[in-house]
């Protein structure tokens, strides 16, 4: 049970690492000068595509980790 524990731990880490990595990211782009938005409008919008980003690079990135490991019982 306690490597379920630290699964979770660790999903959780790389849901946030990559979730920051998309708002610093997505923060260099300057939607205002596409998209003409009010300033709470604007943020949220940041925050929400950032979201969105960082868990799709996460999720793929854990799918393919847990998929190198379970490469090994191809070969036993």
């Amino acid at each position: 049970m306690k490597i379920f524990g630290l699964q979770a731990i660790a999903t959780l880490g790389t849901y946030f690492l990559f979730i920051a990595m998309a708002f610093w990211s997505v923060q260099e782009i300057h939607i205002e000068r596409y998209v003409p938005l009010r300033a709470l409008q604007g943020k949220m919008l940041i925050v929400l595509l950032s979201i969105t980003i960082g868990y799709t690079c996460s999720s793929f990135f854990l799918s393919v980790i847990t998929n190198i490991q379970q490469l090994i019982y191809l070969v036993k």
